[in-house]
């Protein structure tokens, strides 16, 4: 893991400064094996959350045939570890900050744990569902806290952008291993197995995280802000529960409209209850701190841009064009390869180039590689080697390198007290991203017109961010 940090960036301050400092101040350096241990730790528990989350869709419909769901009950099932992921983040994030990132982490290491070894031996579709929610509520104590342990292990700025510019394209990575991996295991085996790699993961972290992760100390004072946990919490669940259900019923019906019109009307009194709250749970001046909101975006763009490729040419290979699950895995074998390697170039290169050019030209590249696949690689008759595989290629390029820009200006300028909150807020756009755009993608009624519709959110993007300084 000691190659990883061979990165040269710094978020706090002008990028052209900072580079110059790096260059001048850390050039060669290498990180204690101590902190390698600590990152990489933290790093499998992040990827294994976000494996966690992408685990059921090659298998899902072996699940259906399995239990004989219909096709909400596996809409549902599929949504509802991300449910509960996004809905409980910011609440998350502040028990992070209040209570301590280690000791965050531990409490939900232990119930992401749990509800895993669950799912691993459940007897039904009840069951497994409630285990998905447990996994989502575990996630969401984890995710932050992990980020907050992140900021002690690395309490130097210099240090810290440097692990930030690598942490970024885990999320991607985690969720390329959910589909190749889940396919795999449930075409040799079980897909219940799949569930065996987050349970390992977190028996492992538990283990080793009082002997490789620093203790890290509570917030102190304040209270949590329940009323505005209550709030966001209930507001995003409603509103995402009513995106996934425009799956199956019109945008006007009241199945959706419901839950959307109500998760709306609790986000509203969320705002309003945090401009009169002494300790709120999320500062809405965060959120306007110079190119956050852009970078957060941009966060939630690449992940809905990713999860829509997966999603929907895992249901193109094997429901048009007849492939086995382990046939769909194999193919995105290479967009796994592309991400691996694109993600040890992104560092020197946001050193190089600055942070803002990296997250432009990644957003850009994703903009091709969407088009690249919408205008061959779903074609009935278009053979892999040149209608897919030149897409898979160009997208997870792209998918690193704005992933990983992003990740380092939404963190930029964060106080130490408030990482497990830029943690959540983080994750919150990484789980609500693909549930908005493959809501809003439904409605268009064709894979290609999805594809080429998200490439042109990703070229809008590409070019805002070239407007923002």
């Amino acid at each position: 893991m000691g190659k990883l940090w061979n990165v040269q960036s710094n978020i706090w301050g002008e990028e052209t400064t900072v580079t110059q400092s790096w260059n001048t101040t850390t050039a060669g350096t290498s990180i204690a094996p101590a902190h390698g241990a600590a990152f990489a730790l933290l790093g499998t528990v992040q990827m294994s959350l976000i494996f966690t989350l992408t685990s059921l869709t090659v298998p899902l419909p072996r699940i259906g045939r399995e239990f004989s769901l219909h096709r909400d009950d596996l809409i549902l099932l599929s949504a509802a570890y991300g449910l509960a992921f996004s809905g409980l983040l910011l609440f998350g994030g502040r028990v992070a900050d209040r209570c301590g990132g280690r000791r965050g982490l531990t409490v939900g290491l232990l119930v992401f744990t749990a509800a895993s070894l669950a799912a691993l031996f459940v007897p039904g579709p009840e069951t497994l569902l409630t285990a998905r929610f447990g996994q989502g509520v575990g996630a969401a104590l984890t995710a932050p806290a992990a980020m907050a342990v992140l900021r002690a292990v690395f309490p130097q700025p210099a240090a810290y952008g440097r692990a930030m510019v690598t942490w970024g394209g885990l999320s991607v990575l985690g969720a390329t291993a959910g589909n190749l991996l889940s396919g795999v295991i449930s075409a040799l085996a079980s897909w219940r197995l799949a569930f065996a790699v987050p349970v390992v993961v977190g028996a492992l972290a538990l283990v080793l995280a009082p002997r490789l992760l620093p203790p890290t100390p509570a917030g102190g004072g304040g209270s949590l802000d329940l009323p505005g946990a209550l709030l966001a919490t209930a507001g995003i669940t409603l509103i995402s529960c009513g995106l996934v259900l425009t799956d199956a019923h019109p945008w006007g019906s009241p199945a959706v409209l419901a839950p959307l019109l109500t998760g709306a009307a609790l986000l509203i009194g969320f705002v309003i209850a945090e401009r009169r709250a002494h300790d709120p749970l999320l500062p809405l001046g965060f959120l306007r701190y110079h190119r956050r909101a852009l970078a957060l975006a941009a966060i939630g763009l690449t992940a809905a841009g990713i999860a829509t490729t997966f999603v929907l040419l895992s249901l193109h290979l094997q429901q048009d064009r007849g492939w086995s699950a382990l046939q769909t895995s194999a193919a995105f074998v290479p967009f796994a390869v592309a991400l691996i390697v694109s993600g040890r170039m992104t560092g020197p290169f946001i050193a190089r180039y600055g942070v803002s050019a990296v997250t432009t030209s990644g957003l850009a590249l994703c903009a091709m590689g969407l088009a690249l696949l919408a205008l061959t690689g779903l074609a009935p008759h278009s053979p892999y080697a040149y209608g897919l595989l030149p897409g898979l290629l160009t997208l997870p390029v792209g998918g690193a390198a704005g992933f990983a820009g992003a990740t380092v200006l939404a963190t930029e300028g964060v106080e130490p007290q408030q990482t497990g909150l830029a943690g959540g807020v983080m994750n919150t756009a990484m789980e609500l991203g693909p549930t908005v755009i493959l809501a809003a993608l439904l409605t268009l009624g064709s894979d290609t017109a999805s594809l080429a519709a998200t490439a042109v959110a990703f070229a809008a993007a590409a070019f805002l961010s070239t407007r923002t300084k």
